[in-house]
């Protein structure tokens, strides 16, 4: 990744709209990982997602934040491409994975690294405030790496402010919760649904109302 341009555009770009044109209110931050190996889970309504976790830790620790994305969509065109990869440090993942291997490799390597990867396991943007089905994908990752922490972590309010389809961001404010981290339960049925609980009970502690 092109460290100073990454550093630049989060610091002069990035963090402003989240924190000042939206506003952001974090609770729970102490749960963070102070550093990798990790993994943080997410529920999926906007591309603002992903920006919205990586300003909840400090610029230095930038560089070893790995959001997770679908190959197909952000490596579209050759400036997405590099964007996505050295500016935003994303994890490409193809459905076929690379070389026939195995689509989720690049993320366990990022993991034996010591890197902090963002995952969304409903797969994709959903309606706005709403969270989806989470797929197994996730327990794939926990059962390999047994040892790595997995945070769930609930936004409320990014997919009002920029909803999928739209272009144009309006300011509504952001709410993100922090959980408390699991790890591979042995079992995989066991293990999603402990997560999936987990994040409910962190969507119930914000009390909003339903979106219209």
């Amino acid at each position: 990744m092109n460290r100073w341009l990454q550093l630049t555009f989060f610091a002069l770009v990035v963090r402003p709209v989240v924190w000042f044109v939206l506003g952001l209110n974090v609770r729970h931050r102490e749960r963070l990982p102070k550093g990798g190996p990790a993994v943080l889970v997410a529920n999926h309504n906007s591309h603002l997602d992903t920006l919205v976790l990586m300003t909840l830790f400090p610029l230095r620790m930038l560089g070893r934040l790995r959001p997770v994305a679908a190959e197909d969509y952000f490596l579209r065109t050759r400036f997405l491409r590099w964007f996505s990869q050295r500016i935003v440090g994303i994890i490409a993942i193809g459905r076929e994975g690379r070389a026939g291997g195995h689509p989720l490799a690049p993320i366990n390597e990022a993991l034996q690294r010591g890197e902090i990867v963002i995952l969304f396991p409903e797969g994709t943007r959903g309606e706005p405030e709403q969270i989806g089905e989470f797929k197994s994908g996730i327990a794939l990752v926990a059962r390999a790496n047994a040892d790595v922490p997995v945070y769930p972590i609930y936004l409320h309010g990014a997919g009002k402010a920029l909803p999928r389809g739209e272009a144009l961001l309006v300011p509504f404010f952001c709410d993100v919760f922090v959980g408390e981290p699991l790890c591979w339960t042995g079992d995989k049925d066991r293990f999603m649904a402990e997560l999936t609980g987990r994040m409910s009970a962190l969507a119930a502690e914000g009390e909003f109302p339903a979106w219209e």
